[in-house]
């Protein structure tokens, strides 16, 4: 409850500073709208915001399920397999030397203007983090354990599921904690590309009109999601992450 006050308190911080600035500059309304319009705003399209929040929210939880799947595995086959670690690595980190987002238009031809093409782009963003997070968890499991395993005549197998994953769990969990924020990202950049629905489409739709106000709503309840996603997250994985070790 203590970080979510702070939360509140830095979204309130945040909201007084953008008020001055409405206050003292008096920009146009098409360029910065006041908070209050911005509010004003939410309540009268709250139907349509939510309509087109609930597509992005699928969007995110299906990229997040299937990515931290793919990150996991693709760990663990890093961590089994030496061919794998001089083989898949590489592409690993040759994919980070491309910009994920140039990738979006091509991803969109490909796949189309539905979903299955944001779901991907999400996929593509938090793929990395996750994999990058648990490998290095699993290979820094500590000497002792690993020496003990040894002593005990573990398999392979029985040492990396009871000693190494475990050991690699609080790593994971970071891992997980950066996709969360990471998820909505991809999501949202592959509805600016194409799309007839989602927040990224109703940003677009609303900026193309002048509905400077509607635009922050749809922008800020983008970053709520954000912020329910990371918390969330973060609370459940922080029970979790007791059984293993971490804080």
């Amino acid at each position: 409850m203590r970080g979510w006050r702070y939360s509140a308190a830095a979204v309130l911080s945040v909201l007084l500073i953008w008020q001055t600035i409405i206050w003292f500059a008096e920009p146009p309304r098409y360029i910065l709208p006041a908070p209050v319009a911005v509010f004003l705003s939410f309540i009268d399209n709250v139907d349509l915001i939510f309509k087109h929040a609930l597509v992005t929210l699928t969007e995110v939880f299906l990229g997040l399920l299937i990515g931290i799947s793919f990150g996991v595995a693709t760990a663990l086959h890093l961590e089994t397999s030496k061919s794998a670690r001089l083989f898949v690595r590489p592409l690993l980190v040759f994919s980070q030397a491309l910009p994920v987002f140039a990738l979006a238009p091509v991803l969109t031809l490909w796949l189309g203007y539905g979903m299955t093409s944001k779901v991907v782009m999400a996929i593509l963003i938090i793929y990395f983090p996750v994999t990058s997070a648990f490998h290095d968890g699993l290979s820094r499991t500590p000497k002792r354990l690993l020496d003990l395993a040894k002593v005990m005549q573990a398999s392979t197998r029985r040492t990396l599921f009871f000693i190494k994953v475990p050991a690699a769990m609080p790593s994971l969990f970071s891992g997980i904690r950066l996709a969360a924020v990471y998820a909505p990202i991809g999501a949202t950049i592959g509805e600016w590309v194409g799309s007839s629905q989602g927040l990224g489409y109703l940003m677009l739709l609303a900026n193309g009109r002048v509905k400077t106000d509607l635009m922050f709503a749809a922008l800020l309840t983008l970053g709520f999601i954000s912020m329910s996603l990371y918390g969330l997250t973060g609370l459940g994985l922080k029970r979790l992450s007791k059984r293993y070790g971490g804080e």
